[in-house]
């Protein structure tokens, strides 16, 4: 949840509901394929990075899935998206049921992503930073074979710094810029964000990846933010020094990343722009939607690989995208040389 008062700054709310998920249910809530449904949006980033996470490693059974709108009102996500405007599963028209069922009392931001127990129809967590991290560390019976170590032992401490840093002054500056209340706010997080980027940038023109030759949790949180910035950031939330496609390393880094099988395959641009500007209707009170910039531009060769670096070290990329869980057609774009991916039933193609 976020807020913004005039004449002050942006704050977002990050009073979650922290319990969790583990191997071992220490917290009432052992690992259990089938048990739980993963909420998200598309358009929002910080869901975004749980449905990567959970594709790089395989979770669609374990941890099936849930897609809600891209436009909500004051009144939480709903299943839209589905017929009869229910989750199939969940049978609830808005997410803030699950919450309810959790808490009557709840008075917090009705967030994605967030963890359901389909039991019970409650809430377990919506721990936004956690809920990857225990992907990765608590789910491991449930990895596929091959999925890549995105929050190894030896790399946490560094990839927990890298982290901290992005979410201050890439992940939430934009917001912070965005939805700022004064002029000396939005200067404050408008030089912030852009000076990390430019850190970001010497830091990436010299290795592949953010932390070690491989993808990690730090890659995931970063891009999410990055695969946005020219279609929403840019213009809708004033962050506007330079384009992604003007800062040569970064753009480079995020094709790399959305070429990655796992990555490009689970975005959206039509839910993502026409959340951002239809729900904030206070920054954009016209409601119209702009029709750039052209996604084709993310196939565009990178030459990344020239710096080295394995995506999945030792293990392999995902599989091709189920057609249940597949980006509509239109919506982000495809190679096209590959018809079959199109259709999501070509097992040689190479995206994959």
């Amino acid at each position: 949840m976020s807020y913004v008062s005039r004449g002050k700054g942006y704050g977002r709310d990050t009073r979650y509901i922290t319990t969790r998920i583990t191997a071992d249910g220490r917290d009432g809530y052992p690992v259990e394929p089938g048990r739980y449904r993963l909420v998200i949006s598309r358009a929002c980033p910080w869901a975004s990075r749980a449905a990567i996470v959970r594709r790089l490693l395989g979770l669609e059974q374990a941890l099936p899935m849930a897609v809600a709108a891209p436009v909500h009102d004051e009144r939480s996500w709903n299943f839209d998206l589905d017929p009869g405007g229910r989750d199939p599963v969940l049978g609830i028209e808005r997410l803030r049921e699950a919450y309810l069922a959790r808490d009557p009392g709840y008075e917090r931001g009705i967030t994605v992503p967030a963890v359901v127990e389909v039991a019970s129809g409650k809430v377990v967590t919506n721990d936004v930073p956690q809920i990857t991290l225990d992907m990765s560390r608590e789910w491991t019976r449930y990895h596929r074979p091959g999925a890549p170590a995105l929050y190894p032992r030896a790399l946490r401490a560094p990839i927990d710094a890298v982290n901290a840093l992005v979410y201050q002054d890439v992940n939430n500056a934009v917001y912070e810029a965005g939805f700022a209340g004064t002029q000396e706010a939005y200067a404050e997080a408008y030089g912030r964000l852009f000076a990390r980027l430019d850190w970001l940038s010497d830091r990436l023109e010299r290795s592949r990846y953010l932390v070690g030759d491989t993808l990690t949790e730090a890659d995931v949180r970063l891009f999410t933010t990055l695969v946005r910035f020219d279609p929403v950031y840019h213009g809708h939330f004033k962050c506007n020094r330079q384009k992604l496609t003007e800062m040569p390393v970064l753009w480079a880094y995020a094709r790399d990343l959305f070429q990655t099988p796992g990555f490009g395959d689970t975005v959206d641009f039509d839910h993502i722009k026409r959340h951002y500007y239809l729900v904030h209707s206070d920054i954009n009170p016209t409601g119209i939607v702009p029709a750039g910039p052209d996604p084709a531009d993310w196939l565009a060769p990178h030459d990344r690989a020239v710096l080295g670096g394995r995506p999945f070290g030792d293990g392999a990329a995902p599989g091709p995208v189920t057609p249940e869980e597949a980006v509509p057609a239109g919506h982000t774009p495809l190679p096209a040389s590959c018809r079959g991916w199109a259709r999501r039933s070509c097992s040689r193609c190479p995206y994959p």
